[in-house]
C-alpha cells in the first residue's frame, strides 16, 4: 500500500482541515458585504497582532511581490540601500533592487553564520542608506537573522529604513513591527501560517508610509502601496480582484493563532525545533546553522558523506515523506526539513521514523527508533 504522503518542505506547509473547508467554500463576489467584512478583520487583526500604528497590506500575490513592494515602496533610482545576506533568499534583493537602477551594498555571511550586528552598525555609519534588507530566517541556510539587535543598530540611523524578509518567520518567531524599529515587514500565506500559497502581506510601519508620500508616483502599479491603500481601509472598493478564499482562509489561521496565543505558538517552535534537530543530530545528520542562530520554522541537514541526494530524496517519498533539496554550495549535499505552523506531533513523530527508514535502507549504520525516541522526549519536556 502506498504510504500518505506529507508535504515536510519550508513551504508550503501542511494545511490542516478547517483551514482547507474555507479554501471549498463557494466564491463569493469581493463585494459581498460578508466577505468585506471578513476581509477587513483579516486587515484588523494583523494590523493588532503584529503592532503597527502604520499599514498593513495583504493582496493575492507571493513573497516575492511583498519584496518588490517595500523596495518600490520606499527607495527610487539612484538611492542607497544596504542588503545583509545570509543565503540565497537574502541575495534576491540584489537583482531586486539592481534592476531599479539602486546602488547595492552587500554584507554576506558564509553560509551557516550570520553577519555581526557591530559590522552591520559599521558599514551604515560610511554613508548614508536609504534603506537596509535582511531576510529574518534564509530557507537556503536555515540561519535566522537577530532582527531585534539590527533594529536597534539601524534606529542610530534616520534615514535608513529597516526592511525584514520575513516569509520564513512570521507566525512562528516574535516580529514585533513598531516594537523592533521594523519600517516594513513581508511574508506570505504559505509558511507559518499554515494557508496554501496566494497571499502576499506586507506591514509597512509610520516612516515607511511617510517616505511613500515623498516618492510620489512610483514606475510600478501593482506593488504600489497608493493602489492598494483606499482598498484596505474600505475592502468594498476595487482595485485588483482579491483572493475570496485565501482570505478566508487566513481569517481562519489567525482565529487558531489566536486560539493558541502567539507567545505560545513562538514557544511551541523552539520547543519543536530543538527536539528535531536534537533527534537528527542524534542519528548523524550534521545540521548547517550554527547553534547560536538556527531557525526555528527549519532544519537544514548536511549528509553523511557517501549519501546520494536524489536516492535518499526518492526513497523518503516512497516512505511518505516530500524534503526538499539543498540550494546553491549545498546543492546534492543536504536536505530541507520544515517543521513551522499547523505541524502536529503525529506528523513529526512520522517525519523522523520516515527518515530513519531512509537511512536504514541506503546502508547507514542506525539504531531504529533513537531519533524518534530522542524527539519524542523533547515534546514531552
Amino acid at each position: 500500500m502506498e504510504n500518505r504522503r506529507l508535504v515536510m518542505i519550508p513551504g508550503p506547509t501542511p494545511v490542516i482541515d478547517s483551514i482547507q473547508k474555507q479554501m471549498g467554500r463557494p466564491t463569493a463576489a469581493f463585494g459581498d458585504p460578508d466577505f468585506v467584512k471578513d476581509y477587513k478583520e483579516v486587515i484588523a487583526d494583523l494590523k493588532e497582532m503584529w503592532g503597527t500604528e502604520g499599514e498593513v497590506f495583504v493582496i493575492a500575490g507571493s513573497g516575492t511581490i511583498a519584496m518588490e513592494m517595500a523596495i518600490a515602496n520606499t527607495t527610487k533610482k539612484g538611492d542607497n540601500v544596504l542588503i545583509i545576506s545570509h543565503g540565497y533568499f537574502g541575495d534576491r534583493f540584489i537583482d531586486l533592487c539592481e534592476r531599479k537602477g539602486i546602488h547595492v551594498d552587500v554584507l554576506s555571511s558564509e553560509w551557516g553564520k550570520i553577519v555581526p550586528v557591530s559590522e552591520i552598525e559599521k558599514k551604515l555609519s560610511e554613508k548614508t542608506y536609504q534603506a537596509l534588507t535582511v531576510t529574518h530566517v534564509d530557507t537556503a541556510t536555515g540561519v535566522c537573522a537577530p532582527i531585534e539587535e539590527i533594529g536597534k543598530a539601524v534606529a542610530k540611523f534616520e534615514e535608513t529604513l529597516y526592511i525584514v524578509d520575513g516569509v520564513c518567520a512570521t507566525a512562528a518567531i516574535p516580529e514585533s513591527v513598531d516594537k523592533m524599529g521594523i519600517d516594513v515587514l513581508l511574508t506570505g500565506s504559505q509558511k507559518a501560517f499554515g494557508v496554501p500559497p496566494g497571499l502576499a502581506i506586507v506591514w509597512a510601519g509610520p516612516k515607511a508610509m511617510e517616505r511613500r508620500g515623498v516618492l510620489g508616483t512610483i514606475p510600478e502599479f501593482y506593488a504600489d502601496f497608493d493602489k492598494w491603500l483606499p482598498i484596505m481601509n474600505n475592502p468594498a472598493l476595487y482595485f485588483a480582484t482579491p483572493a475570496v478564499n485565501l482570505v478566508w482562509a487566513m481569517k481562519e489561521a489567525i482565529r487558531i493563532i489566536k486560539e493558541e496565543g502567539l507567545e505560545n505558538r513562538y514557544a511551541r517552535h523552539i520547543k519543536v525545533a530543538k527536539a528535531m534537530q536534537s533527534a537528527l543530530e542524534t542519528i548523524g545528520l550534521k545540521v548547517l546553522a550554527e547553534p547560536d542562530c538556527r531557525a526555528v520554522t527549519l532544519s537544514n541537514l548536511i549528509y553523511p558523506k557517501g549519501l546520494d541526494d536524489a536516492e535518499f530524496r526518492n526513497i523518503m517519498l516512497k516512505e511518505g515523506v516530500v524534503v526538499a533539496g539543498g540550494l546553491g554550495p549545498y546543492k546534492g549535499k543536504m536536505f530541507r526539513l520544515g517543521h513551522m505552523g499547523n505541524t502536529d506531533t503525529h506528523e513529526l513523530v512520522a517525519v523522523m521514523a520516515a527518515i530513519e527508514r531512509t537511512l536504514y535502507k541506503m546502508g547507514v549504520n542506525i539504531e531504529l527508533g533513537k531519533g524518534v525516541g530522542v524527539l519524542q522526549k523533547g515534546l514531552l519536556e
